[in-house]
């Protein structure tokens, strides 16, 4: 992965007040991330589900994909949401990190490796509910698709998919819960007409929340829908 540059008054503080820039360990760095710690991100075996990224026998689709066929049609992950990409992640969404968007936004356009990315028209964040953002003050989905567009030159468009309602948290939430928690919380101002999609979210656990934004983007008319994560949870 390509380190990301830091300002040279930035770098200047950092190896001052914690020795250096790396974000994980504070060691010596030119980027956000030192070799060392970058070597140790946790990313996925290549034998996984095709459609959900969970590990099955050369790369098989999964049991619970063949049994019941979410509206997504692929997934592309790059980290087991394990340590240390655990940290990154969290240290974004909850601490207000933004620096590290770009990171997170470069990791999985380079798992894309220029692939699947033609075969996408634009690109959608998963959404955050009106009073979740005010509080939050920013959508951590959003600033990683910014990245991802950026690198892509595909098109943003962040404001289509919207979530109509301020749903409960998802974490604890065995697998029918959490779908039931979701069921009918996105609705799009814009139709995507024949269009192919790319979804981009920090983390998919059980991927309920991704099954129903690719419902309702398909509803309003995309023709395939593939979600585009950071990292996937080991198991669900």
């Amino acid at each position: 992965m390509k380190a990301l540059s830091l300002t040279s008054s930035a770098s200047s503080l950092a190896e001052r007040f914690f020795g250096g820039t790396c974000y994980l360990c504070r060691g010596k760095s030119t980027g956000v991330l030192c070799s060392p710690c970058s070597g140790d991100l946790p990313y996925l075996a290549r034998s996984r589900c095709p459609q959900c990224a969970l590990p099955t026998l050369h790369g098989a689709v999964c049991g619970r994909c063949l049994a019941e066929r979410p509206s997504y049609d692929a997934t592309v992950a790059v980290f087991s949401y394990s340590f240390p990409a655990d940290v990154l992640i969290q240290g974004l969404k909850f601490r207000g990190e933004l620096a590290l968007a770009p990171l997170l936004g470069e990791a999985l356009y380079t798992e894309l490796g220029g692939v699947v990315a033609p075969r996408v028209d634009c690109i959608v964040p998963v959404p955050l509910h009106d009073l979740r953002l005010r509080e939050r003050g920013y959508n951590q989905s959003m600033e990683i698709a910014r990245a991802v567009s950026a690198r892509t030159g595909i098109p943003l468009r962040g404001d289509a998919c919207i979530r109509v309602r301020n749903t409960a948290a998802q974490l604890g939430l065995p697998l029918k819960e959490r779908r039931e928690n979701v069921l009918n919380a996105f609705s799009s101002r814009q139709a995507f007409d024949g269009a192919s999609v790319a979804v981009i979210d920090d983390v998919m656990t059980t991927g309920a929340t991704l099954d129903e934004v690719a419902a309702t983007l398909k509803k309003f008319g995309a023709a395939r829908v593939v979600n585009w994560v950071v990292a996937r949870t080991p198991a669900d």
